[in-house]
Protein backbone atom coordinates (compact mmCIF):
# COMPACT_ATOMS: atom_id res chain seq x y z
CA UNK A 1 0.00 0.00 0.00
CA UNK A 2 2.85 2.36 0.86
CA UNK A 3 4.45 1.80 -2.56
CA UNK A 4 1.14 2.40 -4.31
CA UNK A 5 0.81 5.83 -2.67
CA UNK A 6 4.19 7.10 -3.85
CA UNK A 7 4.23 9.61 -6.71
CA UNK A 8 7.24 10.68 -8.75
CA UNK A 9 7.99 13.76 -10.85
CA UNK A 10 10.82 14.16 -13.37
CA UNK A 11 10.72 17.82 -14.45
CA UNK A 12 13.14 17.26 -17.35
CA UNK A 13 12.13 13.76 -18.35
CA UNK A 14 13.23 13.54 -21.99
CA UNK A 15 12.09 10.18 -23.34
CA UNK A 16 11.29 9.01 -19.81
CA UNK A 17 14.46 7.07 -18.94
CA UNK A 18 14.45 7.93 -15.23
CA UNK A 19 10.71 7.35 -14.87
CA UNK A 20 10.94 4.01 -16.67
CA UNK A 21 13.79 2.74 -14.48
CA UNK A 22 12.08 3.96 -11.31
CA UNK A 23 8.86 2.20 -12.22
CA UNK A 24 10.72 -0.99 -13.13
CA UNK A 25 12.53 -1.09 -9.79
CA UNK A 26 9.32 -0.42 -7.86
CA UNK A 27 7.53 -3.22 -9.70
CA UNK A 28 10.39 -5.62 -8.93
CA UNK A 29 10.17 -4.63 -5.28
CA UNK A 30 6.41 -5.14 -5.39
CA UNK A 31 6.96 -8.59 -6.89
CA UNK A 32 9.17 -9.58 -3.95
CA UNK A 33 6.46 -8.41 -1.56
CA UNK A 34 3.72 -10.30 -3.42
CA UNK A 35 5.74 -13.52 -3.41
CA UNK A 36 5.83 -13.30 0.39
CA UNK A 37 2.18 -12.29 0.77
CA UNK A 38 0.86 -14.93 -1.63
CA UNK A 39 3.20 -17.72 -0.51
CA UNK A 40 0.44 -19.86 1.03
CA UNK A 41 -2.48 -18.61 -1.09
CA UNK A 42 -3.96 -21.28 -3.36
CA UNK A 43 -6.26 -19.09 -5.39
CA UNK A 44 -6.12 -15.39 -6.16
CA UNK A 45 -6.47 -12.98 -9.05
CA UNK A 46 -3.33 -11.08 -10.07
CA UNK A 47 -5.50 -8.11 -10.98
CA UNK A 48 -6.55 -7.73 -7.36
CA UNK A 49 -3.05 -7.86 -5.82
CA UNK A 50 -1.07 -5.57 -8.18
CA UNK A 51 -1.46 -2.04 -6.87
CA UNK A 52 1.34 -0.15 -8.64
CA UNK A 53 0.51 1.56 -11.92
CA UNK A 54 1.93 4.08 -14.37
CA UNK A 55 -0.36 6.89 -13.18
CA UNK A 56 1.96 7.37 -10.19
CA UNK A 57 4.47 9.00 -12.54
CA UNK A 58 4.67 12.56 -13.84
CA UNK A 59 7.05 14.27 -16.20
CA UNK A 60 7.71 17.58 -17.93
CA UNK A 61 9.50 17.68 -21.27
CA UNK A 62 10.38 20.66 -23.45
CA UNK A 63 10.30 18.77 -26.76
CA UNK A 64 6.97 17.39 -27.96
CA UNK A 65 8.17 14.15 -29.57
CA UNK A 66 10.22 12.90 -26.57
CA UNK A 67 7.23 13.73 -24.33
CA UNK A 68 5.05 11.37 -26.38
CA UNK A 69 7.78 8.71 -26.36
CA UNK A 70 7.97 8.94 -22.55
CA UNK A 71 4.26 8.21 -22.23
CA UNK A 72 4.50 5.18 -24.52
CA UNK A 73 7.69 4.01 -22.79
CA UNK A 74 5.83 3.82 -19.48
CA UNK A 75 3.16 1.61 -21.05
CA UNK A 76 5.87 -0.62 -22.52
CA UNK A 77 7.70 -1.09 -19.22
CA UNK A 78 4.36 -1.76 -17.52
CA UNK A 79 3.67 -4.50 -20.07
CA UNK A 80 7.15 -6.00 -19.56
CA UNK A 81 6.68 -6.08 -15.80
CA UNK A 82 3.24 -7.65 -16.21
CA UNK A 83 4.82 -10.41 -18.29
CA UNK A 84 7.37 -11.08 -15.54
CA UNK A 85 4.53 -11.17 -13.01
CA UNK A 86 2.56 -13.57 -15.22
CA UNK A 87 5.51 -15.93 -15.46
CA UNK A 88 6.10 -15.82 -11.70
CA UNK A 89 2.50 -16.67 -10.71
CA UNK A 90 1.47 -18.75 -13.72
CA UNK A 91 -1.38 -16.44 -14.73
CA UNK A 92 -1.45 -14.38 -17.90
CA UNK A 93 -1.85 -10.76 -16.87
CA UNK A 94 -2.24 -7.82 -19.22
CA UNK A 95 -3.76 -4.37 -18.73
CA UNK A 96 -5.93 -3.98 -21.80
CA UNK A 97 -7.57 -1.75 -22.70
CA UNK A 98 -5.16 0.89 -21.35
CA UNK A 99 -7.04 2.79 -18.69
CA UNK A 100 -4.22 4.66 -16.94
CA UNK A 101 -1.15 6.52 -18.16
CA UNK A 102 1.75 8.51 -16.86
CA UNK A 103 1.14 12.27 -16.91
CA UNK A 104 3.76 13.70 -19.27
CA UNK A 105 3.39 17.42 -19.92
CA UNK A 106 4.91 19.07 -22.98
CA UNK A 107 6.21 22.45 -21.82
CA UNK A 108 9.03 24.52 -20.34
CA UNK A 109 9.53 23.21 -16.79
CA UNK A 110 11.10 26.48 -15.70
CA UNK A 111 8.08 28.56 -16.72
CA UNK A 112 5.11 26.40 -15.76
CA UNK A 113 3.65 25.83 -12.31
CA UNK A 114 4.49 22.28 -11.23
CA UNK A 115 1.44 22.25 -8.95
CA UNK A 116 -0.74 22.39 -12.06
CA UNK A 117 0.62 18.89 -12.80
CA UNK A 118 0.60 17.36 -9.31
CA UNK A 119 -0.11 18.88 -5.91
CA UNK A 120 2.58 19.08 -3.25
CA UNK A 121 0.43 16.99 -0.94
CA UNK A 122 0.46 14.05 -3.34
CA UNK A 123 4.08 14.15 -4.52
CA UNK A 124 6.76 11.98 -2.87
CA UNK A 125 9.91 12.42 -4.97
CA UNK A 126 11.40 14.74 -7.57
CA UNK A 127 14.21 13.22 -9.63
CA UNK A 128 15.94 13.51 -12.96
CA UNK A 129 18.71 14.74 -15.17
CA UNK A 130 18.05 18.38 -16.14
CA UNK A 131 19.99 19.96 -19.05
CA UNK A 132 23.59 20.82 -18.21
CA UNK A 133 24.34 23.78 -20.52
CA UNK A 134 26.99 26.17 -19.20
CA UNK A 135 26.49 29.91 -19.59
CA UNK A 136 28.33 30.00 -22.94
CA UNK A 137 26.06 27.33 -24.47
CA UNK A 138 22.72 28.69 -23.28
CA UNK A 139 20.31 30.04 -25.87
CA UNK A 140 18.63 33.42 -25.49
CA UNK A 141 15.48 31.66 -24.26
CA UNK A 142 17.44 29.66 -21.71
CA UNK A 143 19.18 32.79 -20.42
CA UNK A 144 15.74 34.33 -20.00
CA UNK A 145 14.63 31.20 -18.10
CA UNK A 146 17.54 31.74 -15.73
CA UNK A 147 16.55 35.36 -15.14
CA UNK A 148 12.97 34.36 -14.39
CA UNK A 149 13.89 31.58 -11.96
CA UNK A 150 16.67 33.44 -10.14
CA UNK A 151 14.73 36.71 -10.05
CA UNK A 152 17.71 39.07 -10.09
CA UNK A 153 19.96 36.99 -7.83
CA UNK A 154 23.37 38.62 -8.13
CA UNK A 155 25.75 36.96 -10.66
CA UNK A 156 23.31 34.11 -11.41
CA UNK A 157 24.17 34.50 -15.09
CA UNK A 158 27.36 32.46 -14.62
CA UNK A 159 25.45 29.39 -13.40
CA UNK A 160 24.89 26.23 -15.39
CA UNK A 161 21.35 25.77 -16.70
CA UNK A 162 20.78 22.81 -14.36
CA UNK A 163 20.95 25.20 -11.38
CA UNK A 164 17.53 26.59 -12.29
CA UNK A 165 15.94 23.19 -11.54
CA UNK A 166 17.46 23.29 -8.06
CA UNK A 167 15.80 26.62 -7.33
CA UNK A 168 12.50 25.56 -8.90
CA UNK A 169 12.47 22.30 -6.93
CA UNK A 170 13.57 24.00 -3.68
CA UNK A 171 10.68 26.43 -3.99
CA UNK A 172 8.23 23.60 -4.70
CA UNK A 173 9.27 21.45 -1.72
CA UNK A 174 9.13 24.26 0.85
CA UNK A 175 7.41 23.07 4.03
CA UNK A 176 6.96 19.54 2.69
CA UNK A 177 8.61 16.14 3.12
CA UNK A 178 9.27 15.76 -0.62
CA UNK A 179 12.75 14.46 -1.42
CA UNK A 180 14.65 15.62 -4.50
CA UNK A 181 17.70 14.26 -6.32
CA UNK A 182 19.27 15.42 -9.58
CA UNK A 183 22.16 14.27 -11.70
CA UNK A 184 24.03 17.51 -12.35
CA UNK A 185 27.22 18.92 -13.77
CA UNK A 186 29.94 18.88 -11.12
CA UNK A 187 30.39 22.61 -11.80
CA UNK A 188 27.63 23.52 -9.33
CA UNK A 189 29.86 22.17 -6.54
CA UNK A 190 32.99 24.01 -7.72
CA UNK A 191 34.32 27.53 -8.09
CA UNK A 192 32.17 30.65 -8.11
CA UNK A 193 28.94 28.75 -8.82
CA UNK A 194 28.88 27.33 -5.28
CA UNK A 195 28.57 30.69 -3.55
CA UNK A 196 25.85 31.93 -5.89
CA UNK A 197 23.62 28.84 -6.02
CA UNK A 198 24.01 27.42 -2.54
CA UNK A 199 23.80 30.75 -0.74
CA UNK A 200 20.39 31.09 -2.36
CA UNK A 201 19.34 27.52 -1.52
CA UNK A 202 20.48 27.78 2.11
CA UNK A 203 19.31 31.27 2.94
CA UNK A 204 16.01 31.44 1.09
CA UNK A 205 14.87 27.81 0.88
CA UNK A 206 16.43 26.12 3.95
CA UNK A 207 17.71 23.25 1.83
CA UNK A 208 19.70 20.43 3.42
CA UNK A 209 21.70 17.90 1.42
CA UNK A 210 20.86 14.33 2.45
CA UNK A 211 23.22 12.40 0.19
CA UNK A 212 25.65 13.00 -2.63
CA UNK A 213 27.72 11.17 -5.17
CA UNK A 214 30.98 13.03 -5.62
CA UNK A 215 32.30 13.61 -9.15
CA UNK A 216 32.28 10.62 -11.49
CA UNK A 217 32.19 10.02 -15.23
CA UNK A 218 28.73 9.26 -16.52
CA UNK A 219 27.27 8.43 -19.91
CA UNK A 220 23.54 8.95 -20.36
CA UNK A 221 21.58 6.89 -22.88
CA UNK A 222 19.17 9.76 -23.40
CA UNK A 223 19.58 13.08 -25.18
CA UNK A 224 23.09 13.94 -23.99
CA UNK A 225 25.02 10.87 -25.01
CA UNK A 226 28.49 12.29 -24.39
CA UNK A 227 30.31 11.18 -21.24
CA UNK A 228 30.48 14.04 -18.74
CA UNK A 229 31.69 14.63 -15.20
CA UNK A 230 28.68 14.71 -12.91
CA UNK A 231 27.54 14.65 -9.32
CA UNK A 232 24.27 13.43 -7.84
CA UNK A 233 22.80 15.51 -5.04
CA UNK A 234 19.81 14.50 -2.94
CA UNK A 235 18.20 17.20 -0.85
CA UNK A 236 15.06 18.22 0.99
CA UNK A 237 13.54 21.02 3.07
CA UNK A 238 14.36 19.29 6.35
CA UNK A 239 17.40 17.79 8.05
CA UNK A 240 18.35 14.19 8.80
CA UNK A 241 20.66 12.85 11.48
CA UNK A 242 22.37 10.40 9.12
CA UNK A 243 23.61 11.45 5.72
CA UNK A 244 25.67 9.70 3.07
CA UNK A 245 28.48 10.48 0.66
CA UNK A 246 29.47 8.19 -2.20
CA UNK A 247 33.21 8.63 -2.79
CA UNK A 248 35.06 7.74 -6.00
CA UNK A 249 38.77 6.94 -5.96
CA UNK A 250 38.84 8.05 -9.60
CA UNK A 251 36.11 9.33 -11.90
CA UNK A 252 35.65 5.83 -13.33
CA UNK A 253 35.80 3.88 -10.05
CA UNK A 254 32.94 2.19 -8.26
CA UNK A 255 31.46 4.35 -5.45
CA UNK A 256 32.29 3.74 -1.80
CA UNK A 257 29.51 4.58 0.65
CA UNK A 258 30.35 6.64 3.71
CA UNK A 259 27.99 7.65 6.53
CA UNK A 260 28.58 11.29 7.56
CA UNK A 261 27.24 13.97 9.87
CA UNK A 262 26.74 16.56 7.15
CA UNK A 263 27.15 17.07 3.41
CA UNK A 264 28.09 20.60 2.42
CA UNK A 265 27.96 22.17 -1.08
CA UNK A 266 31.47 20.92 -1.88
CA UNK A 267 30.14 17.42 -1.09
CA UNK A 268 32.38 16.88 1.90
CA UNK A 269 31.60 16.06 5.53
CA UNK A 270 31.73 19.55 6.98
CA UNK A 271 29.42 22.39 8.01
CA UNK A 272 27.40 24.18 5.35
CA UNK A 273 29.63 26.96 4.13
CA UNK A 274 30.56 28.47 0.79
CA UNK A 275 33.70 30.21 -0.41
CA UNK A 276 32.87 33.70 -1.53
CA UNK A 277 35.01 35.74 -3.89
CA UNK A 278 37.65 37.71 -1.97
CA UNK A 279 39.85 40.54 -3.20
CA UNK A 280 42.75 39.60 -0.90
CA UNK A 281 44.04 36.42 0.76
CA UNK A 282 42.62 35.31 4.12
CA UNK A 283 46.22 34.60 5.22
CA UNK A 284 49.33 36.75 5.34
CA UNK A 285 50.78 35.73 1.97
CA UNK A 286 51.72 37.57 -1.26
CA UNK A 287 48.84 38.54 -3.53
CA UNK A 288 48.12 36.79 -6.80
CA UNK A 289 47.20 38.93 -9.81
CA UNK A 290 46.52 38.30 -13.46
CA UNK A 291 49.10 39.06 -16.12
CA UNK A 292 48.90 41.97 -18.57
CA UNK A 293 46.14 42.09 -21.18
CA UNK A 294 47.10 43.31 -24.68
CA UNK A 295 43.66 43.99 -26.32
CA UNK A 296 45.56 44.60 -29.55
CA UNK A 297 44.05 42.35 -32.24
CA UNK A 298 47.40 40.55 -32.24
CA UNK A 299 49.45 43.58 -33.31
CA UNK A 300 51.68 43.68 -30.22
CA UNK A 301 52.27 39.92 -30.39
CA UNK A 302 55.06 38.32 -32.42
CA UNK A 303 54.91 34.58 -33.09
CA UNK A 304 58.18 32.70 -32.77
CA UNK A 305 58.30 31.77 -36.46
CA UNK A 306 58.02 35.41 -37.56
CA UNK A 307 60.53 36.88 -35.10
CA UNK A 308 63.60 36.35 -37.29
CA UNK A 309 62.13 38.20 -40.28
CA UNK A 310 60.70 40.87 -38.05
CA UNK A 311 64.13 41.65 -36.58
CA UNK A 312 65.85 41.27 -39.94
CA UNK A 313 63.79 44.13 -41.36
CA UNK A 314 64.92 46.44 -38.59
CA UNK A 315 67.42 45.15 -35.96
CA UNK A 316 66.74 48.20 -33.76
CA UNK A 317 63.37 46.67 -32.80
CA UNK A 318 65.19 44.03 -30.74
CA UNK A 319 65.49 46.44 -27.82
CA UNK A 320 61.70 46.44 -27.50
CA UNK A 321 60.96 42.75 -27.99
CA UNK A 322 60.37 40.71 -24.85
CA UNK A 323 59.43 37.05 -24.29
CA UNK A 324 55.68 36.63 -23.68
CA UNK A 325 54.45 33.80 -21.47
CA UNK A 326 50.98 32.33 -21.72
CA UNK A 327 49.84 28.95 -20.44
CA UNK A 328 49.93 26.98 -23.70
CA UNK A 329 53.45 28.04 -24.70
CA UNK A 330 54.72 27.72 -21.14
CA UNK A 331 53.44 24.18 -20.62
CA UNK A 332 54.49 22.88 -24.03
CA UNK A 333 57.91 24.52 -24.25
CA UNK A 334 57.01 26.91 -27.07
CA UNK A 335 58.16 30.51 -27.49
CA UNK A 336 56.22 33.67 -28.13
CA UNK A 337 57.19 37.33 -28.10
CA UNK A 338 55.67 40.77 -27.76
CA UNK A 339 56.45 44.41 -28.36
CA UNK A 340 57.00 45.97 -24.94
CA UNK A 341 57.03 49.70 -25.60
CA UNK A 342 56.59 50.96 -22.07
CA UNK A 343 59.78 53.06 -22.11
CA UNK A 344 60.06 53.93 -25.80
CA UNK A 345 60.46 57.62 -26.61
CA UNK A 346 58.48 59.29 -29.42
CA UNK A 347 61.67 59.89 -31.42
CA UNK A 348 62.64 56.21 -31.17
CA UNK A 349 59.16 55.10 -32.21
CA UNK A 350 59.23 57.37 -35.27
CA UNK A 351 62.41 55.62 -36.44
CA UNK A 352 60.70 52.19 -36.36
CA UNK A 353 58.11 52.22 -39.18
CA UNK A 354 57.10 48.56 -38.80
CA UNK A 355 56.41 49.09 -35.11
CA UNK A 356 54.65 52.40 -35.73
CA UNK A 357 52.36 50.69 -38.23
CA UNK A 358 51.41 48.05 -35.66
CA UNK A 359 50.77 50.71 -33.02
CA UNK A 360 48.43 52.50 -35.41
CA UNK A 361 46.47 49.27 -35.94
CA UNK A 362 46.21 48.80 -32.17
CA UNK A 363 44.78 52.31 -31.83
CA UNK A 364 42.21 51.79 -34.58
CA UNK A 365 41.17 48.41 -33.20
CA UNK A 366 40.55 49.83 -29.74
CA UNK A 367 38.68 52.86 -31.07
CA UNK A 368 36.27 50.53 -32.91
CA UNK A 369 35.37 48.65 -29.73
CA UNK A 370 31.91 48.87 -28.18
CA UNK A 371 33.48 48.84 -24.72
CA UNK A 372 34.32 52.21 -23.21
CA UNK A 373 37.45 50.99 -21.31
CA UNK A 374 38.84 49.60 -24.57
CA UNK A 375 38.18 52.89 -26.39
CA UNK A 376 39.91 54.73 -23.54
CA UNK A 377 42.92 52.45 -23.97
CA UNK A 378 43.24 53.74 -27.54
CA UNK A 379 44.86 56.83 -25.99
CA UNK A 380 47.85 54.63 -25.12
CA UNK A 381 48.29 52.38 -28.18
CA UNK A 382 51.94 51.58 -27.39
CA UNK A 383 50.96 49.87 -24.14
CA UNK A 384 49.04 46.74 -23.24
CA UNK A 385 45.50 47.77 -22.32
CA UNK A 386 45.93 46.37 -18.82
CA UNK A 387 49.45 46.53 -17.35
CA UNK A 388 50.28 44.27 -14.41
CA UNK A 389 53.91 43.36 -15.02
CA UNK A 390 55.98 42.96 -11.81
CA UNK A 391 59.30 44.71 -11.32
CA UNK A 392 60.88 41.74 -9.54
CA UNK A 393 61.16 37.98 -10.07
CA UNK A 394 57.86 36.16 -9.62
CA UNK A 395 56.09 32.81 -9.46
CA UNK A 396 54.32 32.12 -12.74
CA UNK A 397 50.96 30.37 -12.33
CA UNK A 398 49.04 28.89 -15.32
CA UNK A 399 45.33 29.38 -14.61
CA UNK A 400 44.08 26.57 -16.82
CA UNK A 401 45.64 23.14 -16.49
CA UNK A 402 44.77 19.52 -17.21
CA UNK A 403 42.74 17.69 -14.59
CA UNK A 404 45.00 14.67 -15.17
CA UNK A 405 48.06 16.33 -13.61
CA UNK A 406 48.83 15.57 -9.97
CA UNK A 407 50.35 19.04 -9.55
CA UNK A 408 50.02 22.43 -11.22
CA UNK A 409 53.43 23.11 -12.82
CA UNK A 410 54.70 26.42 -11.41
CA UNK A 411 57.95 28.23 -12.24
CA UNK A 412 60.04 31.25 -11.30
CA UNK A 413 60.64 33.92 -13.92
CA UNK A 414 62.63 37.14 -14.12
CA UNK A 415 60.73 40.39 -14.52
CA UNK A 416 61.75 40.81 -18.17
CA UNK A 417 59.36 37.97 -19.09
CA UNK A 418 55.97 39.48 -19.87
CA UNK A 419 53.00 37.51 -18.52
CA UNK A 420 49.79 37.24 -20.53
CA UNK A 421 46.47 37.72 -18.73
CA UNK A 422 45.61 34.02 -19.23
CA UNK A 423 48.04 33.37 -16.39
CA UNK A 424 48.74 34.74 -12.94
CA UNK A 425 51.70 36.25 -11.10
CA UNK A 426 52.75 36.01 -7.45
CA UNK A 427 55.35 38.67 -6.71
CA UNK A 428 57.49 38.99 -3.58
CA UNK A 429 57.20 35.26 -3.03
CA UNK A 430 59.63 32.78 -1.49
CA UNK A 431 60.51 29.14 -2.05
CA UNK A 432 58.20 28.35 0.86
CA UNK A 433 55.23 29.78 -1.07
CA UNK A 434 56.36 27.93 -4.17
CA UNK A 435 56.60 24.68 -2.19
CA UNK A 436 53.16 24.90 -0.61
CA UNK A 437 51.52 25.81 -3.92
CA UNK A 438 53.32 22.89 -5.60
CA UNK A 439 52.08 20.39 -2.99
CA UNK A 440 49.38 17.78 -2.76
CA UNK A 441 47.62 19.86 -0.08
CA UNK A 442 47.17 22.81 -2.38
CA UNK A 443 46.27 20.57 -5.32
CA UNK A 444 43.55 18.92 -3.24
CA UNK A 445 42.12 22.32 -2.37
CA UNK A 446 42.21 23.27 -6.05
CA UNK A 447 40.38 20.12 -7.17
CA UNK A 448 37.55 20.75 -4.74
CA UNK A 449 37.13 24.51 -5.04
CA UNK A 450 38.16 25.67 -8.50
CA UNK A 451 35.91 26.07 -11.52
CA UNK A 452 36.26 24.01 -14.67
CA UNK A 453 36.84 24.78 -18.32
CA UNK A 454 35.35 21.65 -19.90
CA UNK A 455 37.01 19.18 -17.50
CA UNK A 456 40.26 21.14 -17.04
CA UNK A 457 40.97 23.05 -13.83
CA UNK A 458 40.24 26.76 -14.12
CA UNK A 459 42.08 28.40 -11.22
CA UNK A 460 40.81 31.61 -9.68
CA UNK A 461 42.72 34.03 -7.49
CA UNK A 462 39.55 35.36 -5.81
CA UNK A 463 37.97 31.98 -5.02
CA UNK A 464 40.79 29.43 -4.81
CA UNK A 465 43.99 31.30 -3.91
CA UNK A 466 42.57 34.02 -1.68
CA UNK A 467 40.52 31.46 0.31
CA UNK A 468 43.31 28.89 0.62
CA UNK A 469 44.08 28.25 4.31
CA UNK A 470 47.87 28.28 4.57
CA UNK A 471 49.61 26.42 7.42
CA UNK A 472 49.00 28.15 10.72
CA UNK A 473 52.30 29.28 12.27
CA UNK A 474 54.56 26.48 10.99
CA UNK A 475 57.89 26.28 12.78
CA UNK A 476 61.08 27.47 11.07
CA UNK A 477 62.51 23.97 10.81
CA UNK A 478 59.56 22.74 8.75
CA UNK A 479 59.51 25.91 6.63
CA UNK A 480 63.20 25.52 5.86
CA UNK A 481 62.63 21.91 4.84
CA UNK A 482 59.85 22.98 2.45
CA UNK A 483 62.18 25.55 0.86
CA UNK A 484 64.96 22.99 0.41
CA UNK A 485 62.65 20.42 -1.16
CA UNK A 486 60.95 23.03 -3.37
CA UNK A 487 64.39 23.90 -4.75
CA UNK A 488 65.02 20.20 -5.27
CA UNK A 489 61.89 19.97 -7.44
CA UNK A 490 63.21 22.84 -9.57
CA UNK A 491 66.65 21.24 -9.77
CA UNK A 492 65.25 17.88 -10.89
CA UNK A 493 63.14 19.56 -13.57
CA UNK A 494 66.28 21.31 -14.84
CA UNK A 495 67.82 17.89 -15.50
CA UNK A 496 65.34 17.43 -18.37
CA UNK A 497 65.92 20.55 -20.53
CA UNK A 498 64.43 18.93 -23.64
CA UNK A 499 61.16 17.95 -21.96
CA UNK A 500 58.22 20.33 -21.72
CA UNK A 501 56.40 20.84 -18.44
CA UNK A 502 53.39 19.15 -20.04
CA UNK A 503 55.55 16.03 -20.50
CA UNK A 504 57.22 16.30 -17.10
CA UNK A 505 53.83 16.48 -15.33
CA UNK A 506 51.97 13.93 -17.42
CA UNK A 507 51.31 11.07 -14.96
CA UNK A 508 52.38 8.57 -17.64
CA UNK A 509 55.69 10.24 -18.47
CA UNK A 510 56.59 12.04 -15.23
CA UNK A 511 60.20 11.03 -14.40
CA UNK A 512 60.45 8.84 -11.26
CA UNK A 513 63.04 11.24 -9.91
CA UNK A 514 60.55 14.12 -10.15
CA UNK A 515 57.77 12.01 -8.63
CA UNK A 516 60.04 11.27 -5.67
CA UNK A 517 60.99 14.96 -5.27
CA UNK A 518 57.32 15.95 -5.17
CA UNK A 519 56.48 13.17 -2.71
CA UNK A 520 59.19 14.41 -0.37
CA UNK A 521 57.90 17.96 -0.73
CA UNK A 522 54.34 16.77 0.00
CA UNK A 523 55.45 15.23 3.30
CA UNK A 524 57.28 18.40 4.31
CA UNK A 525 54.27 20.58 3.50
CA UNK A 526 51.98 18.21 5.41
CA UNK A 527 54.17 18.66 8.50
CA UNK A 528 53.63 22.42 8.28
CA UNK A 529 49.89 21.80 8.61
CA UNK A 530 49.97 19.14 11.35
CA UNK A 531 52.24 16.36 12.67
CA UNK A 532 49.75 13.56 11.91
CA UNK A 533 49.72 12.20 8.33
CA UNK A 534 46.71 12.54 6.05
CA UNK A 535 45.55 9.03 5.08
CA UNK A 536 43.23 10.07 2.23
CA UNK A 537 42.40 13.00 -0.02
CA UNK A 538 39.07 13.32 1.79
CA UNK A 539 40.87 13.77 5.11
CA UNK A 540 42.99 16.51 3.52
CA UNK A 541 40.10 18.56 2.18
CA UNK A 542 38.08 18.17 5.38
CA UNK A 543 41.08 19.41 7.39
CA UNK A 544 41.56 22.35 5.01
CA UNK A 545 37.93 23.40 5.44
CA UNK A 546 38.34 23.10 9.21
CA UNK A 547 41.38 25.38 8.99
CA UNK A 548 39.53 27.75 6.67
CA UNK A 549 36.75 28.03 9.23
CA UNK A 550 39.29 28.91 11.92
CA UNK A 551 40.70 31.70 9.77
CA UNK A 552 37.36 33.18 8.75
CA UNK A 553 34.91 32.50 11.57
CA UNK A 554 33.05 35.68 12.29
CA UNK A 555 34.87 37.70 9.65
CA UNK A 556 32.83 37.26 6.51
CA UNK A 557 29.18 37.73 7.33
CA UNK A 558 26.98 34.81 6.37
CA UNK A 559 29.58 32.43 5.02
CA UNK A 560 29.13 30.00 7.87
CA UNK A 561 25.82 28.25 8.28
CA UNK A 562 24.62 25.40 10.47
Amino acid sequence: KELSLLNFLDPACGCGNFLVITYRELRLLELKILKILQKDQQSFSIDSIVWLDVDQFYGIEYEEWPAKIAEVAMWLIDHQMNMILSEEFGQYYVRLPLKKSATIVHGNALRINWEDIISKENLSYILGNPPFYGKQLQTAEQKEDMKIVFNNVSSAGVLDYVAAWYIKAANFIKDTKIKTAFVSTSSITQGEQVGILWNELFNNYSVKIHFAHRTFKWSNEGRANAAVHVVIIGFANYDLREKFIFDYESITSEPQLRKVKNVNPYLIDFVDLVLLSKTSPICDVPTMQYGSKPVDDGNLIIEDEELENFLKNDPRVENFVRPLISAKEYLHGKKRWCLWLKDISPSELKKLPTVLERVERVRNFRLASKKEPTRDAAKYPTLFAEMRQPETDFIFFPLTTSENRNYIPLSYFASDFIVNNSCAIISNSSLFHFGVLSSKMHMNWTKNTCGRLESRFRYSNTIVYNNFPWPKEPNEKNKLLVKELAQKVLDVRAEFPNSSLADLYDPLTMPPKLVKAHNELDKAVDLCFRPQPFPTEISRIEYLFFLYQQYTEGLFGRERYR
